[in-house]
């Protein structure tokens, strides 16, 4: 079985598990205390900051162990907010963060706060220009990922850090997918991360708040790490993620131009393998390891499951693999296509075998889901008759409607229209999509008696 999901966790790195049994004889005491266990267990612990803050590039009195990412960002997100309250309640995020970045946002919301979403390009990345463009003088905080957990575009943080620290803002930087690539540049105020990502134990965070961060710890107070992360600390689990941070960025460079290859080898060689395909995300700035692309005509729920029969885990944004049956937001946010999207994240150490073996794989397994669904095959044309067509996909979920859209499109003449009813949120990103890939001209959407109709005219 190829792991092809690297951006949701990487499978636990050899010295993660050397340090975590190690430390479940010698860390199993608590720190806190005096006695020799104790002193044993704080000697770890603080050896543990050591390493993580080195990593980081912080001093480790700044960084303290949370139990997860999410909670690391969440405590980040409320604990910088009280502290500049007197400032105002304005946040600024953007538009493809971490859902952990857009929760915290709405409960802020929900509190009587302000927040500003800024919008992405196509390729998923910020305008430094836009950022700073949302900064008011009640903005209290600004959030913005390191690099984005479905497309890997890498964001501008070192750009939107500069804007922020001249107007006196902080910035929160959730690095979980880039830190074990590499420190986060810029002159950002707070970071998160989580050690799952860089193979480490599941369970541990790092939150960083540099010194001079107005900051005030939400909820009850707790003496252990400075407040901010309250409970007995998971000393195996912690040492085992230090460990292996320090691990990972020994390989890091080596590791990252190898992955990057392959994850190239993939992009270039995807839209000739695989007909009507859309790769998504920055070509260039990028993490070494994700590929992520979106087919036509393609059920994302049956692809993944077609292609985990063959071999491969992989994961989606695509409506149809999510119980809400509406695109991942980072897909909206870039305004690209979304039926049939898999995303490819490459674990360090993944054979050059298995990706040639994924190519080899893939293009038979979209032809078999297009054929299950009906859809027209890439070089498919009807004859012209003429008129106006209505259709009619009410109930009928991606890649449904642009199927049956790509059925009738020659049955129109040139500058004749198609008038596609949908109640189906996908169709908002994948019909607009499936114009620009088809040469067609996408008029726009208007309310029907039920869902939405899009009109499309046909151009060729």
């Amino acid at each position: 079985m190829a792991y092809f999901d690297a951006a949701s966790a990487v499978p636990l790195h050899p010295v993660a598990r050397q340090a975590l049994q190690a430390s479940l004889d010698e860390g199993w005491a608590d720190p806190a205390r005096l006695y020799r266990e104790g002193r044993r267990a704080r000697m770890l612990l603080d050896a543990a900051r050591e390493a993580a803050a080195e990593a980081v590039g912080c001093r480790a009195d700044e960084l303290v162990f949370t139990p997860s990412g999410t909670r690391a960002v969440h405590s980040g997100v409320a604990g910088a907010l009280a502290g500049r309250r007197r400032t105002g309640s304005h946040l600024i995020v953007s538009a493809v963060e971490h859902s952990s970045v857009l929760h915290a946002a709405e409960a802020h919301e929900v509190g009587g706060g302000t927040v500003t979403q800024v919008p992405v390009d196509w390729t998923g990345a910020v305008d430094p220009d836009a950022c700073a463009d949302a900064l008011r003088d009640d903005t209290a905080l600004a959030c913005l990922q390191s690099a984005n957990h479905e497309v890997g575009t890498e964001q501008p943080v070192a750009e939107v850090a500069e804007a922020c620290r001249a107007a006196g803002v902080p910035l929160l930087v959730d690095a979980a997918q880039s830190l074990g690539w590499g420190r986060v540049t810029g002159d950002w105020s707070l970071l998160t991360a989580s050690a799952h990502k860089w193979g480490g134990p599941s369970g541990v965070g790092l939150l960083v708040v540099r010194k001079g961060v107005r900051f005030a710890p939400q909820g009850p107070g707790d003496e252990r790490e400075s407040g901010r992360a309250p409970g007995f600390e998971n000393l195996p689990a912690i040492v085992a993620a230090a460990a292996s941070l320090r691990a990972v960025r020994a390989e890091a460079a080596e590791e990252a131009a190898r992955l990057r290859e392959l994850t190239d080898r993939i992009r270039t060689r995807l839209p000739a393998l695989v007909p009507d395909v859309e790769v998504v995300g920055d070509p260039v700035r990028r993490l070494p390891g994700v590929v992520t692309f979106s087919c036509l005509y393609v059920d994302g729920e049956t692809l993944l499951h077609e292609l985990d029969r063959a071999g491969f885990s992989v994961s989606s944004g695509s409506s149809c693999t999510s119980s809400t049956l509406t695109p991942s937001h980072v897909l909206r946010a870039m305004g690209v296509l979304s039926e049939g999207n898999v995303r490819v994240s490459l674990p360090p150490g993944t054979p050059a075998e298995d990706v040639e073996r994924f190519l080899e794989v893939l293009p038979g397994t979209v032809a078999a889901v297009r054929e299950k669904l009906g859809a027209p095959a890439a070089t498919e044309a009807a004859p012209e008759t003429g008129g106006d067509l209505v259709v009619d996909a009410i109930g009928r979920r991606c890649p449904v409607p642009v199927i049956e859209l790509a059925k009738v499109i020659g049955d129109v003449p040139v500058g004749g229209t198609v008038r596609v009813l949908s109640d189906d949120e996908a169709a908002r990103l994948d019909i607009p999509a499936w114009c620009e890939m088809r040469g067609q001209e996408y008029v726009g959407e208007e309310p029907a008696e039920k869902g939405t109709a899009y009109l499309v005219r046909r151009v060729s």
